[in-house]
């Protein structure tokens, strides 16, 4: 029988979000590597299943060593399942180099989708996220975290984040002052836990209600920047290379004019006035 390693989402708070995969594969997977092997195991009692496959930890420090025997597991036809402490491996936890060197050797690699942090939190934020990023943890040093920042101030997709509670406050202290008050953000905390909570708000808002202590899970969705209004003498130079392209004056200024929401005889204007000028 082939082998095979199957990364595993696994639930963020309630057990009750496992999937019977999930539970199928606990049962007969002939190893599993687990971010924290006691959590996994408290998972596992919690869902009635007994573990049967052997057990090793595989997190930051020891992923390096750990690796090529796991690799080695799959080669000789074991199901090797890695499962972190929450949510899907490789995401801001072990796992990628695994499915690299796996996937070099040939060797089968397949996902359990199911709980994620990130898109949990995504749904949740209540803002525009049809287009996003993530950035794992900002930085822990405010000259660094406020450069983090700084490199989306012009981001236009949202941004999801982690952070640690006791740096939150903090980290917003930052956002506000290089984003600005307004943008818009959610900080959602014990994502599917019983203190399951939500705060939307501008970022002034959300740094004024994180400096009364926040415990938990953090994670925080900042919604991406609003692109800058363009004047009418902004498209000048759009319209004037539609019509070097071969367009008809009054075309190029038709598709402009809709493109960038302005009016179509101002932009006209503009154009003539510009022309004018340069003579």
């Amino acid at each position: 029988m082939a082998g095979q390693l199957v990364l595993a989402a696994t639930p963020l708070g309630d057990v009750r979000d496992a999937s019977p995969r999930l539970m199928e594969l606990l049962r007969d997977a002939d190893v599993i590597a687990a971010e924290d092997t006691r959590r996994t195991r408290q998972l596992a009692a919690a869902l009635g299943v007994s573990l049967t496959a052997k057990v090793v930890s595989f997190y930051d420090h020891v992923e390096r060593t750990r690796l090529p025997l796991l690799v080695e597991e799959v080669a000789r036809g074991h199901i090797v399942l890695l499962v972190t402490d929450a949510g899907m491996p490789s995401i801001s936890d072990p796992g990628y180099r695994l499915v690299a060197a796996c996937a070099e050797r040939g060797l089968s690699v397949t996902c359990l989708p199911g709980p994620s942090a990130v898109t949990t939190a995504l749904a949740l934020s209540g803002l525009p996220v049809d287009r996003f990023c993530f950035d794992g943890f900002p930085p822990r040093k405010q000259g660094a975290r406020r450069e983090f920042f700084n490199g989306l101030r012009d981001e236009p997709r949202a941004c999801v984040f982690f952070e640690a509670p006791h740096r939150l406050s903090e980290c917003l202290d930052d956002a506000v002052s290089v984003l600005g008050p307004q943008r818009r953000a959610a900080v959602c905390r014990e994502l599917t836990k019983t203190y399951e909570e939500v705060k939307r708000g501008t970022l002034r808002e959300l740094a004024d209600w994180a400096k009364g202590h926040v415990r938990g899970e953090i994670t925080v969705v900042l919604e991406g920047a609003q692109p800058a209004a363009r004047s009418v003498g902004d498209q000048v130079a759009d319209v004037e290379r539609l019509v070097t392209a071969g367009s008809r004056l009054k075309e190029a200024c038709a598709v402009i004019a809709e493109r960038a929401g302005v009016s179509k005889r101002e932009l006209y204007d503009a154009v003539l006035a510009q022309r004018t000028s340069a003579e």
